[in-house]
This record gives C-alpha cells, sequence and structure tokens, in this order.
C-alpha cells in the first residue's frame, strides 16, 4: 500500500490551505480525490495542467488513488507546445483550468471543481503497465514529449525516505515555492502527505507581498527552493524578517554556491533551524542525498550522502568501482526511487522497469575520507582548450564567485561565456584567464538581454545564442 492510499488514517489534520483561505483536511482530501477518480476509466491516461491549487492537487491524487496514469504539465505550458505532446501521448482526460480548456478539440466536460474542468478525449484503451503512476518532464522541457516513468513505489518510496531524513512530522507546514509540475515541487507535496503534514497552496512568488502573508498568517514551518530562490532571499535579507514558525530551509535543483550554503547554515544555526542541501533528478522521482545541517559549515561544497534506502559509488572510465578518496569518476545510484525508464510517446507507456533500480547519472563527482560526496561537473559539460581539459561548470561558478553572473558553453576551439552587462566584457575574460591560466585568445564574452532560465533557475543551455 502506499501512503496516498491510506490518506484518511491522519483524519482531521489540515492537509492543504488555499490562497483564500479554503482549507481541507485528510478525510475530505481523499473523499474530494476518489470523487475525481470515479469520473475515469481504469488505467486512462490523464494530463493535468497543473499550479498550485487545491483543484491541481486533488486531481493529481485522485489519479493516484483511483490507478490512472497521469502527466503534470505546466497550467501555463505555450499553447504551440500543447498539441504536439497530446498528439504524442492521445490522453484520455484532461484536467486543466476552464480558460484553456478552448485549446482542446473533440473533447467532453465530465466534471467541474473550482476553475478546473475535466475533459474526455475520444483517444482509445490505453496500455499502460500495471507499475506506471506518473510521468514527469526533466528540467527545463516543458514542451519536450520525452517523460521519466515513474512507478508508484517510485513516488512512494522517495517521499518515505525524504520524510525520514527532514524529521518531516504532523505539525510540520511547508508553503510551495516551486510548481508541482516540477519533481523537486512535487516532492515537497508528497513527502508531507506521507506524514500528514499541511502544505500550504500559493502560486505567489517570493517577490510577492502576499506570499509572506501567507506564510505568517498560516504558520509555514518550511521553505524549499533552488538556487535562485536562496539569491532572492539573501536580497530580501530574509534573516532580518521575523518568521518565528520558520523551522527548516531545503535547497536542491542545482549547486548553490559554497559560500552561500555557508552563509545560511550560518544564519539557520542561530536562529535554530535547519538548512539542508540536497541532490536528485527527475529519474531518481526526486532526491538522491542530502547534506545533514551539522555538515552544511564544514562542508557547504557537497551534496551529502545518499538518502535513506538508497546508495552511491563512483566508476572510472572502464567501469571500475573508485574505493579512493577523492578519485574522480562517474557517479551511479541505486534505490526503489529509480524510475522506470523514458517515454516519448503513447506506446512507450507500456513498457516495463528498463533500470533495475540504478540511475547512471552522467555527474563526475569524488568522495571525501568521511564518505560525503562532491559533484565536480557533468561529462557533457567538459571541453579541451589548448589540449586542457575545462570543467565549465567550475569555471561558470568560479566567475560567478567573483560577482559576475554568467552563463558558460563552448567546444574545443572556444569557451563561451555569456553575461548581461556590457561594462564587464573586459572583465569577465580577464577572471576567466586567471583562473584557468589559459591565453585570453580561448575565450569570448557575449552581451545578451538576459540568461534563459527556467521555472526552477536553471539555465537553459540550449537557447543561448
Amino acid at each position: 500500500m502506499n501512503f496516498f492510499d491510506d490518506m484518511e488514517r491522519f483524519g482531521q489534520a489540515i492537509a492543504f490551505i488555499a490562497e483564500d483561505g479554503e482549507s481541507l483536511t485528510y478525510e475530505s482530501t481523499a473523499v474530494a480525490a476518489d470523487s475525481f477518480g470515479a469520473r475515469l476509466s481504469r488505467r486512462g491516461l490523464v494530463f493535468i495542467l497543473a499550479n498550485n491549487s487545491i483543484a491541481s492537487v486533488i486531481g493529481y491524487i485522485g489519479c493516484l488513488r483511483s490507478r490512472a496514469p497521469v502527466a503534470l504539465l505546466a497550467s501555463n505550458i505555450h499553447s504551440d507546445l500543447l498539441p504536439n505532446l497530446l498528439s504524442a501521448y492521445r490522453p484520455n482526460y484532461i484536467w486543466l483550468p476552464r480558460a484553456r480548456a478552448c485549446q482542446v478539440s473533440n473533447a467532453t466536460e465530465l466534471f467541474a471543481l473550482g476553475d478546473y474542468v475535466l475533459l474526455a478525449t475520444s483517444a482509445g484503451l490505453l496500455q499502460a503497465h500495471d507499475d506506471l503512476a506518473l510521468l514527469m518532464t526533466t528540467s527545463g522541457s516543458t514542451g519536450s514529449a520525452k517523460f521519466v516513468r515513474l512507478s508508484y513505489d517510485n513516488v512512494s518510496a522517495n517521499a518515505t525516505s525524504i520524510a525520514e531524513y527532514l524529521e518531516i512530522c504532523g505539525g510540520d507546514k511547508a508553503i510551495t515555492t516551486l510548481p508541482m509540475h516540477y519533481v523537486f515541487g512535487l516532492s515537497v507535496i508528497n513527502s508531507h502527505l506521507q506524514s500528514g503534514a499541511g502544505i500550504i497552496l500559493t502560486n505567489a512568488s517570493l517577490m510577492e507581498k502576499r506570499f509572506w502573508e501567507q506564510l505568517k498568517v498560516h504558520g509555514a514551518t518550511t521553505i524549499s527552493g533552488v538556487p535562485y530562490t536562496y539569491e532572492l532571499l539573501k536580497r530580501l535579507r530574509w534573516d532580518r524578517m521575523n518568521l518565528p514558525s520558520l523551522r527548516v530551509l531545503t535547497q536542491a535543483g542545482g549547486k548553490l554556491n559554497s559560500a552561500l550554503v555557508h552563509e545560511y547554515a550560518s544564519v539557520c544555526k542561530d536562529k535554530g533551524m535547519r538548512f539542508y542541501v540536497m541532490y536528485g533528478a527527475a529519474e531518481a522521482t526526486a532526491r538522491m542525498s542530502y547534506l545533514p545541517p551539522r555538515l552544511a559549515l564544514e562542508k557547504p561544497q557537497s551534496i551529502g550522502v545518499a538518502i535513506p534506502g538508497g546508495e552511491f559509488w563512483i566508476e572510472d572510465e572502464t567501469g571500475n568501482v573508485i574505493t579512493r578518496s577523492d578519485e574522480v569518476g562517474e557517479l551511479f545510484y541505486r534505490g526503489a526511487n529509480v524510475f522506470l525508464g523514458y517515454a516519448e510517446k503513447r506506446e512507450d507507456l507500456a513498457l516495463g522497469d528498463e533500470r533495475k533500480g540504478v540511475l547512471q547519472t552522467g555527474d563526475l563527482a569524488r568522495r571525501d575520507a568521511d564518505g560525503a560526496y562532491y559533484i565536480v561537473g557533468r561529462k557533457s559539460r567538459f571541453i579541451k582548450l589548448f589540449g586542457n581539459r575545462v570543467n565549465l561548470e567550475e569555471i561558470e561558478q568560479l566567475i560567478r564567485n567573483n560577482g559576475i553572473d554568467c552563463a558558460c558553453s563552448g567546444d574545443d576551439q572556444m569557451l563561451r561565456i555569456y553575461i548581461t552587462s556590457p561594462a564587464l566584457q573586459n572583465d569577465v575574460i580577464s577572471v576567466a584567464q586567471r583562473l584557468t591560466q589559459l591565453h585570453h585568445s580561448a575565450f569570448r564574452a557575449f552581451v545578451i538581454d538576459r540568461i534563459p532560465r527556467n521555472e526552477a533557475g536553471k539555465i537553459i543551455y540550449a537557447e543561448l545564442p
């Protein structure tokens, strides 16, 4: 049995609080979700154009409880991208804001809740594998037909592990800072539901007054965010705010500057709070590792250790396991949260478990003598300049440490550095030259209007000119 099958066990505990003040207990959430699920045929594929609202989460939970495979997409997905996904997967149902229903042709309205409507399409019977529960996009690919296929066990195992190491309990309340169609955002919801905790639903950003009003009024205990979230919080001088209910900060979705990790860890320690740095991927349902708060000051560059129930190891280029400390190789992970495989069309949903619990991350890593892991780059983010191997991730981070926001790409002929300020062109070349000790001709700075990022704050390198 998975945690969403017996939500009723938490009874009258509050599961969700919406922006308008509406709240749902665990019992009423289960009733509403089952009412939604009763409209679906057995194993019918559902697309949800999701946002952080009561209607969205009811649809999601209703699909899980009724065993209808569900794909989560952004509620604001561009109208030019949606038809491609509908054509590739031919969902049987679409749960979406009423304002977007006109964009779906040849569909019948079955049910409505709030500003959401359930549409039934004319798609035929779905041949989906029995274990398939959830389809999630990888970061930055909400318009792509490529999904990760997640099982019921994947979702349950990861939620349980996260709840364990974050020590989530019934008195906790997380406030949504990330969209639920993003694996990190959904993992916050799942791990709190698994624990009988509360979730404050808001689509407001940290830059909006109503976000902080919701946090204070409802007593949020947890904020989760990507690196960009923590850059914003620093700008907002969060450490000077009066936030007595706040007890936990969690960060994932990319590498946070180690100086900022140290700063947040220090402030949280002084305030009696806990700050967790985490590492994961859509292919691992969400999380693979966490850095215990007690180590954040000592090892701010580390991703920590594998989550409960998970296991890391490092292999060299020939596939041999590296046992020595501080030797770099590719990071591998094993756990019950590893996805079944990818899907790019409807027929792929019939496939079973192709990964057998093992994930080849594509990240290069090392392990220190204490057993803590460090990501040093991506296999695909290395170039050779004048015969020297250059880590684009590392150069990007070092330039940022010098106070210059940038994105780096390149090939074996040139390292391209993208910035948004013309006044910094010469400075950024000088910084890169100093850091690498390579001739200045190896670098070129490009000034662009903005550095393209997805909703999670990650750079979309494919959109760099």
